[in-house]
């Protein structure tokens, strides 16, 4: 079976933005026939390109249907429900716990148990350990980055798996193997855990999904019950509730106990700004203890990609803070732990020759330094950094802006120059924008050759200076309505006109075309028609004329002939 990831593209809703390739770090988008689609093994599923995608094109996986598949085999399913839920939903744990276990759970249990276990165990760590740089393992996207883009500092991330893995298998322990347990918080690097880790999480859920089951349901929260069974199981968390927090984690460790005074707790999040932190530095060469707590998302996991909610994050913070309850003492030593190995997987970058990479920077029209704008318009840094994907076939030359607007301006050029008619485009200043051969011909008379020898022609001239029919254009643009005019005079010469809006207001276009010669010939026409017209009408008429002669001379000769012929008859009979 094809493995699902958990962050894929609709096809059909991307609309070549390149925004997600932009926002993402890493680059882990691929363009291909115009769309943006996911490069699965080098995703890290941070989820920033499903948070900021415009046209909600991106989407994580849906694994609902994985959980209730569990529920029809009979198991016992529980939930580790993130420590964010407490600032995302405004209801009392018990009420959560009961639409939770209306869903079909057999119970719930607070992940923040597992990130107390894990918070002991890099405590004894950083207790036992010797100087050096230690980057905490609580964040999956951040353990893959590191691993992927990183490698060289895969080493100092802290040997212990996150705090979901650690509390199913603290779970597993209290309430037996054969259960299962379901991750439910803001997280999309969690399903990539549980793809990884089956015999510990068997889903993973985030809060996106959990509303839209819980609507699916019809599950109404404010009625559902609440029993004396709606507790945590099996037992509640404390100060690790801090860990969605930045800095919750650093703090958790300090209530456990340092040994020794030589540990400096730093907090990064954000993929750029841990990147940054690494940048420029020895591990090697530290001289004390460096706990960097590293998270992937800006401010911590109450900014995840599927929190959703629209509650202010200041809010979420302080009630996240007012649930959360502290121990004292805090245990020496864990109940349980994930010994985990992160291993390098470096994703392998190639290096692309000089003929390769000139060759592919000809192909976007970039022939020399200057034609690299660098604008990142296509989503990528800089032009090398576009061409190197283009090579890699993770895009197309359509993505880059200034090379698509010089074919345009060229296409757009070589259909002007081929247009017989003159063509000219006016702004709102009535100053000329474009304007072909013909137009200059038409009307530039004698200054012809000073205009066609200017590399821009006639860009930027005053309309008014060139045309004695300005008042046209203003009137288009002032009107918005398109103007035509046939038989224009204009001296001695005829001209048909067709002024159309291009943009309303503010650019104007035209055809033009002289009809003076075509008018002309037609006069002539119609000048030889009527002649001829009216010889023949004079021909018919005079054969008209020779005929009524005609018939008179016949009519006279036929009336003597008739009365010779009567006289005749008389005198015989007399």
């Amino acid at each position: 079976m094809e493995k699902r990831y958990p962050v894929y593209t609709l096809k059909n809703e991307c609309n070549d933005c390149y925004k997600c390739i932009r926002e993402c770090h890493i680059k882990a988008i691929r363009i291909h026939e115009g769309s943006a689609s996911v490069i699965n093994d080098k995703c890290i599923a941070c989820g920033h390109c499903v948070t900021i995608c415009p046209a909600g094109a991106k989407r994580v996986r849906n694994d609902i249907d994985t959980v209730k598949t569990l529920f029809i085999a009979g198991k016992e399913v529980y939930v580790s429900l993130a420590p964010s839920w407490a600032g995302v939903y405004d209801i009392p744990k018990e009420k959560m716990i009961a639409v939770l276990k209306k869903l079909g759970f057999t119970g719930v249990s607070e992940t923040a148990l597992g990130a107390q276990e894990v918070s002991i165990k890099t405590a004894k760590i950083l207790n036992e350990s010797s100087a050096g740089l230690y980057i905490s393992s609580a964040c999956p996207v951040i353990d893959d980055y590191v691993r992927l883009y990183k490698p060289d500092f895969a080493k100092y991330i802290t040997p212990v798996a996150s705090p979901a893995l650690t509390h199913a298998k603290l779970l597993k322990k209290m309430l037996g193997d054969n259960i299962e347990v379901v991750f439910i918080g803001p997280c999309v690097a969690k399903k990539n855990e549980a793809d990884s880790h089956p015999d510990l999480m068997a889903a993973a859920l985030t809060f996106d999904e959990l509303n839209y089951w819980i609507k699916e349901e019809f599950i109404d929260i404010e009625k559902t019950e609440v029993d004396e069974t709606c507790k945590f199981v099996p037992e509640n968390a404390y100060e690790g509730a801090l860990y969605p927090l930045e800095g919750g984690m650093n703090e958790t460790i300090k209530q456990v106990g340092i040994d020794k005074n030589d540990v400096t707790f730093i907090s990064v999040s954000s993929i750029s700004s841990f990147d940054k932190a690494l940048k420029n530095i020895n591990p090697e060469k530290i001289e004390n203890k460096i706990f960097v707590e590293a998270l992937g998302c800006l401010g911590g996991c109450i900014n995840g990609p599927c929190l959703s909610s629209e509650k202010s994050r200041i809010l979420i913070t302080s009630d996240i803070y007012a649930n959360t309850q502290y121990r004292n003492p805090v245990p020496k030593e864990p109940r349980v732990v994930v010994d985990k190995e992160y291993i390098p997987q470096p994703v392998e970058k190639v290096e692309y020759t000089i003929e390769q990479v000139t060759k592919a920077l000809k192909k976007i029209s970039k022939h020399s330094e200057e034609d690299e704008l660098n604008c990142s318009g296509c989503g990528y840094v800089s032009c090398r950094e576009f061409v190197n994907a283009l090579i890699a076939g993770d895009a197309e030359p359509s993505m880059c802006v200034s090379y698509m607007r010089k074919i345009a301006v060229r296409k757009a050029a070589a259909m002007l120059r081929c247009m017989p008619s003159a063509v000219v485009i006016v702004d709102s200043n009535s100053e000329i924008v474009e304007a072909n051969d013909s137009f200059m011909h038409m009307f530039c008379g004698n200054m012809y050759d000073i205009f066609a020898s200017r590399q821009d022609g006639l860009t930027g001239a005053a309309l008014d200076r060139i045309v004695p029919f300005s008042e046209l254009f203003t009137s288009a643009l002032s009107t918005g309505k398109d103007i035509h005019q046939e038989h224009y005079a204009i001296k001695d010469k005829l001209y048909d006109i067709s002024i159309f809006t291009i943009e309303d207001g503010e650019l104007v276009g035209a055809v033009i075309s002289d009809v003076t010669k075509s008018e002309m010939d037609r006069s002539k026409i119609a000048r030889k028609a009527r002649e001829v017209i009216t010889k023949n009408i004079a021909t018919v008429q005079e054969i008209a004329s020779l005929l009524g002669e005609h018939m008179v001379e016949t009519e006279l000769l036929l009336n003597s002939i008739a009365e010779g012929f009567d006289s005749n008859v008389k005198e015989d009979k007399e």
